[in-house]
Parts: structure tokens; C-alpha cells; sequence
């Protein structure tokens, strides 16, 4: 059974709340639903619908103060998820990071998601990365199915490679593993979700001078989760898993010798066909709008459905703009050790209403770099509002020049 019916069966039966909060974060992702549903009528309201969405939320709290920027921001550890071909870019050798995210705290307090990301340049034009990030829903108590108690889970693991084509031009892929046990029945026409994808990533970073001073311009280019779908078994169809295609731009302007600000930008889009809408105006049925909706949408392949997904809106060109989601972070930075952020992320109401601001802060030191970001949403729909993110990234090479100081 896939998310989007289990969502629909959990409510039909009156599963308990938190049940039904479980499926509505795997079929949609909370983000989408909105108190203010009258406003958005049946015909309007029409966000892209994918699985395993927890692939969508950014891992760590730089980016994440950054209003969800980083295809084209300074490289750091957490490279991976935004735009691994930056990781040729770091001054380091080296790297780990670890990043927290607690999710829906306004309602349940142990659903959370886990990420662990590192990279290992090879000389000095490619590097080698890898990542590991685990989305935990927290205990889910069942009482109408002999109070069963399940653990809901999602995890991907993935490795990729990176290289300089010049001096300020790169490219990466990816491979990724993707596994989802979101069921809330066991038997046996159920069964955990299982896909394969990969990403393919660009990034330049060119200097130019203003003035008296050097400043750096780059941009970026994303498309990850390009890959098979999955399904969670009980019928023939299978779901979209998120691919995504992720284009930014960032500058950065020196001051002085201390003291730099960022500007950086990025724009989203959601590489899946739209999910059609029933033609109740004219009368279409419930037999011939399933009919529709298993060639439109779950016959399509995932290579057919990147190209789909750019003119199969029902409101046309207006509406494939709506599902571009745009963000916008600056960040200033004092003696490369001391950062503020802050940020914007917009979405468009119709396709999930996500609106939120962000700061954040960050400090770095030669071995490790600390980071934190809080959420304040503009509406009522962001599960993420109100919330802190913390990331911890260990630079390998300070750490091998801090113990051997100690030794000698």
C-alpha cells in the first residue's frame, strides 16, 4: 500500500491522531496541509505530490539558517546534500559533520532527523564524499490493530565522487540507497520501500574585483534523486521518490581583512509529474478520473516524469512557475571564525504555503565549526516552525595538527 492511500485508509478507519500524523508526513509532508482550507479550494490547492519526503528536509543548520540556501554557498562537510561538486572548493583536507533536527515539536516530540556527512579531497582537484541520514518517526502506538506498537523509519545512504574540470569549474555524481518502513500494517502484501537514485551537480566559482576589492561569485546546479521509484507493495503502482533540480547563485564581498557578507540565493523545483485533478466541472467519474490518474501519472516512468513535470500543471505555464520554490540567505562573517545568517524560503500557497524566515549563527574554530538555526514561519503550515537545528563539523586535519602539537 502506498503513503497516499495508507493516509487516506488511516483516517477513513479513525486511526489515533498521531497515526494519521504519520501518514500525512509520508504521503504529502505535513508542510502542504493548511489551516486556512477553505481558502484554497479543491481545484486550486494542487501541491507535487512524492514519497519518502523526509529526502526534502535540509539537513543541517548552516543552510538551514540560510532560509534552506546552499547550491552555490562557501563549501563546507554538509556538501553533499546541496551540491556535492563544491567539496574540490574546501580548504580543508578533510572532513565530518553531524546535524540534528527535531520535526513536528509543536506535536510529538521524537520524531527527529539524524545526518552524518564526510569528504576526503584526493589531491588538489577531486574529492570523494558520503553521507548517511536517518528519519526517525518516533513510536507509533496502534490501537486498532491488537495495540501494536511499530517505528516508523527512513534512511539513505550514499557516496559520491567530485572533481575540478579547471581551475574554477567542477562536477560530481552521486549514489544513492534509499529505504523507507513507514507501514502501519504488516501482512503480507505490505513491505518496506526500496530505490536506487543518483544526483549530478555543476559548480563554478569565479572572482571579480569591486572596486579595491576581490570578491567571488559562484554558482551552482543540482539535480538529485534521479532514479527508480518505490513502492510499498499491496497493488502494481509505485510512488515518485523527490528529485529535485536545485539552481543558485551566492556572492561574497570583503569588507576588509576581518570582516565579509554573502548574498545567496537559490530556486527549487520538483522534478514529478503533478498529480492530476478529478474534471468535476464537467462532469467526469470516479471510474474514468482512476483511469486517467493510472496513465497520467502511475504509468509514467521516473526518466518520462522529469520531462512531464515541466508543462503538465493544469493552470499551465503560471502554475509550473508556482511550483518553484525560491530562497534567500545572507551571511556575515567576522574574522573566519564568527557568522550571523539569516534567511527566507517562499513557496507558493497553492503548492504547500511553506513561508518562513531563519537565523541562525555559527562559530568555527581550527578543528571543529558549530552551527545553529531557528525557524519563524509566516503561516501556520511549516512543521519546522519554532524550532532548532544544530549541526557539529570536525575539520580532520586541524585535529591531526592539534594532537601532533600535543605529542611534541
Amino acid at each position: 500500500m502506498t503513503p497516499l492511500r495508507g493516509l487516506y485508509k488511516c483516517m477513513k478507519l479513525k486511526f489515533p491522531y498521531r497515526t494519521c500524523v504519520l501518514w500525512l508526513c509520508a504521503a504529502v509532508a505535513l508542510p502542504v496541509l493548511s489551516d486556512d482550507g477553505d481558502s484554497y479550494k479543491n481545484n486550486m490547492f494542487n501541491p507535487v505530490r512524492t514519497s519518502v519526503t523526509s529526502l526534502s528536509i535540509a539537513p543541517d543548520a548552516r543552510a538551514g539558517a540560510l532560509g534552506d540556501v546552499g547550491a552555490a554557498t562557501e563549501a563546507d562537510v554538509n556538501a553533499q546534500y546541496w551540491n556535492p561538486a563544491k567539496y574540490p572548493f574546501n580548504i580543508a583536507r578533510a572532513g565530518v559533520g553531524v546535524s540534528y533536527t527535531p520535526w513536528l515539536r509543536k506535536l510529538v516530540n521524537d520524531i527527529n532527523l539524524a545526518n552524518l556527512a564526510g569528504f576526503y579531497r584526493i589531491g588538489d582537484y577531486s574529492a570523494v564524499s558520503a553521507s548517511l541520514r536517518f528519519f526517525s518517526l518516533g513510536e507509533v502506538f496502534l490501537s486498532d490493530m491488537d495495540d501494536m506498537t511499530i517505528n516508523p523509519y527512513e534512511f539513505a545512504v550514499d557516496a559520491g565522487y567530485s572533481r575540478m574540470l579547471s581551475e574554477r569549474f567542477s562536477m560530481a555524481v552521486n549514489m544513492r540507497f534509499i529505504f523507507s518502513d513507514i507501514r502501519y500494517d504488516y501482512t503480507a502484501e505490505s513491505k518496506p520501500g526500496k530505490a536506487f537514485a543518483a544526483d549530478i551537480a555543476l559548480y563554478r566559482l569565479g572572482y571579480f574585483m569591486m572596486g579595491s576589492r576581490e570578491c567571488s561569485f559562484g554558482w551552482g546546479l543540482n539535480i538529485n534523486n534521479i532514479g527508480s521509484k518505490i513502492s510499498y507493495g499491496g497493488d502494481d503502482n509505485s510512488e515518485f521518490i523527490p528529485t529535485n533540480l536545485r539552481l543558485g547563485m551566492n556572492m561574497t564581498v570583503p569588507f576588509n581583512e576581518y570582516n565579509k557578507f554573502s548574498v545567496a540565493v537559490d530556486a527549487n523545483k520538483l522534478l514529478v509529474p503533478t498529480y492530476p485533478k478529478q474534471d468535476t466541472e464537467h462532469g467526469e467519474s470516479e471510474t474514468d478520473y482512476d483511469d486517467r490518474v493510472q496513465k497520467e501519472y502511475y504509468d509514467v516512468s521516473p526518466i518520462a516524469g522529469i520531462f512531464k513535470s515541466f508543462h503538465d500543471a493544469p493552470n499551465g505555464f503560471k502554475e509550473e512557475m508556482q511550483e518553484i520554490q525560491w530562497s534567500l540567505g545572507c551571511e556575515y562573517t567576522y574574522n573566519d571564525r564568527f557568522m550571523l545568517r539569516g534567511g527566507y524560503h517562499h513557496e507558493a500557497a497553492n503548492k504547500g504555503n511553506r513561508k518562513y524566515f531563519t537565523v541562525g549563527a555559527g562559530f568555527h574554530m581550527s578543528v571543529f565549526t558549530v552551527d545553529a538555526a531557528y525557524v519563524f514561519s509566516t503561516s501556520q503550515t511549516n512543521p519546522l516552525d519554532q524550532t532548532m537545528r544544530f549541526s557539529l563539523g570536525f575539520d580532520l586535519d586541524g585535529m591531526k595538527d592539534l594532537f601532533g602539537k600535543r605529542r611534541r
